[in-house]
């Protein structure tokens, strides 16, 4: 008898098992790098590529993978759709520019005005065609602080994470990057204001990405969670603004 229910009992778990749904297929996620720190607390099971909004585009232009394409502007969402690799983009997140400088700040900037007198500095900015770098340069032109970009020693960078880097290693006096950055740099940085009457207009935007093998059910599902209250509760304390409406 005993051997009998052992039996039934190992056909009821294989059952079971048989019956219960597969795991869904993750979605594969090409997001810009400020997105780093955010996207895998969303929903951590997803594939994330962080990189370069321009360089993921021309990635996903190439026939990567990528299911959902989240960029740090309009910009590149829109060119894909308008190409007919993407769907029609939606905005989902704000942001604004900081300038970061070393904890020890040996270089002693106090404000954005200081890079523009003085000694030459060693400036981290985003590369042109890089959203963060053509940010940087709209509020410097603002600012009508162009002359920064011209009289410090520069390096151009293909993301945000490589200027946090420079600035947090020493390998730069002050780089210019998202809000949302200077916290995941957290106290190996000092975060320094830029004025507001300056900051140019930071849109993030997805869309869903129109390839053959696409999974396109996942894409939508991310999307729904960084669209829910508690996607956009972990937006906010990352220091992302939410669009109205």
């Amino acid at each position: 008898m005993t051997g009998r229910r052992t039996g039934a009992a190992l056909l009821v778990v294989f059952g079971l098992a048989a019956a219960a749904p597969a795991a869904a297929p993750a979605a594969t996620v090409y997001a810009a790098s400020s997105l780093r720190g955010v996207f895998p607390r969303i929903d951590a099971a997803q594939r994330f590529s962080f990189g370069g909004s321009g360089l993921l585009q021309r990635q996903i232009e190439a026939g990567a993978p990528a299911d959902l394409f989240a960029s740090a502007s309009t910009q590149e969402p829109g060119e894909l759709f308008r190409a007919g690799r993407c769907g029609r983009p939606s905005v989902f997140a704000t942001n604004k520019l900081i300038l970061i400088v070393p904890r020890a700040n040996p270089a002693r900037i106090r404000t954005v005005q200081d890079l523009a007198t003085g000694p030459r500095r060693r400036v981290a900015v985003g590369a042109p065609g890089v959203p963060v770098g053509d940010y940087t340069r709209t509020l410097l032109g603002r600012l009508r602080l162009g002359s920064v970009l011209t009289r410090n020693l520069v390096s151009n960078e293909t993301n945000v994470a490589g200027v946090v880097s420079k600035v947090a290693l020493g390998s730069a006096d002050a780089g210019f990057v998202y809000l949302t950055d200077g916290r995941i740099a957290g106290r190996r940085v000092r975060q320094l204001a830029l004025p507001a009457r300056a900051q140019p207009p930071i849109r993030y935007a997805f869309c869903i990405v129109r390839r053959r093998g696409a999974n396109t059910a996942a894409a939508q599902a991310f999307v729904a969670r960084v669209r829910a209250p508690r996607g956009q509760a972990l937006l906010r304390a990352a220091g992302f603004g939410i669009p109205r409406g």
